[in-house]
C-alpha cells in the first residue's frame, strides 16, 4: 500500500494546533512564512513540541535570500540542527547551494552528521539548483529522506511534468514532497500525474488582529502586509487537502 503524507507549514503556535487538530500527518515549524520561511526561535520549537501530538520538522535557514551561506551562518546552522537534535523534534528541514548552483556537499556533510537519527529533508534551494537528477542523487547520496521540490517551477501543479521526471529519476530511493501551490483541489491531479504521494501546504488564511487602534501609513517592514493582519492556518483548507489524500487510498 502506498504511503501518503499530508505536512503543512505553520510559523506560529495557533497555526500548529490548527493544522494537528485539521488532520496534518507532520507539521513543517517555521518563523516567517510571509518571506518564505526562516528558522524558528528556540523557544517557538519547544511550545510546540509540548503542545501539539503531531510530529515537528524544524526549518532550518538563517535569513531570507539565496542558499549560499557565509560561514558565520554555516555555524549558526549547525547550532540550530544540534538544538533540534536535543529538543524532540521528529526532523530539520536544510539545505545550502555553492555558488555555482549545485548542493554545498561538505556542508550538508556537517549537517547531516549533527542531525544524527532525525529525519532530514532538503528543502526548496532543490528548485533554484543547476541539475535536478545530480542534486538527487547527491541527496541520495547523503541519507537524506525527503526533497520538498515545486518541480523546479513557480508551483508544483505548474511543475507537475518535472515532478514527473524527478519520481521517475529517483526510483523510490528518496520522497518527493510537493509543495507550493498545492491544494484539496490539485492533489488528485499531482498523484495521478507525477505519482506524488507527499503533499506539503501551508494553506494561510489572512485574519484581522485584535487591534481596535490602528495607525495607518507605518509599515514595520513589508510595505504589502497590513500591520493588523494576520496569518494562520485554515483548518477548513487543511481538512479538505485530508480528505482528498484520504480519497486517492
Amino acid at each position: 500500500m502506498k504511503k501518503f503524507l499530508l505536512e503543512i507549514c505553520v510559523d506560529s503556535f495557533e497555526s500548529a494546533r490548527r493544522a494537528s487538530e485539521a488532520g496534518a500527518d507532520r507539521l513543517e515549524l517555521c518563523a516567517d512564512l510571509l518571506v518564505g520561511g526562516t528558522s524558528p526561535t528556540p523557544f517557538l520549537i519547544e511550545q510546540v513540541v509540548k503542545g501539539v501530538k503531531t510530529p515537528v520538522n524544524v526549518l532550518l535557514r538563517p535569513r531570507f535570500g539565496d542558499f549560499c551561506y557565509t560561514a558565520e551562518e554555516k555555524a549558526i546552522l549547525l547550532r540550530e540542527i544540534e538544538f533540534c537534535a536535543k529538543s524532540g523534534v521528529n526532523g530539520v528541514v536544510i539545505g545550502a547551494l555553492t555558488p555555482d548552483g549545485e548542493l554545498d556537499v561538505p556542508f550538508l556533510s556537517e549537517c547531516m552528521a549533527a542531525a544524527a537519527d532525525l529525519d532530514v529533508t532538503l528543502h526548496r534551494c532543490f528548485d533554484v539548483c543547476r541539475d535536478a537528477c545530480a542534486a538527487i542523487e547527491t541527496a541520495c547520496d547523503l541519507g537524506i529522506q525527503t526533497i520538498l521540490t515545486s518541480g523546479q517551477m513557480a508551483t508544483a501543479p505548474a511543475g507537475v511534468e518535472n515532478l514527473k521526471a524527478f519520481r521517475k529519476f529517483a526510483a523510490d530511493r528518496i520522497h518527493l514532497l510537493a509543495g507550493s501551490g498545492v491544494n484539496a483541489g490539485n492533489i488528485p491531479m499531482l498523484h495521478a500525474q507525477a505519482g506524488i504521494c507527499h503533499f506539503h501546504l501551508s494553506a494561510k488564511r489572512t485574519e484581522p488582529g485584535p487591534m481596535r487602534f490602528r495607525r495607518e501609513g507605518v509599515p514595520m517592514g513589508l510595505p504589502m502586509a497590513s500591520e493588523f493582519d494576520r496569518q494562520y492556518a485554515d483548518s477548513k483548507a487543511i481538512r479538505a487537502a485530508r480528505e482528498a489524500i484520504d480519497a486517492l487510498k
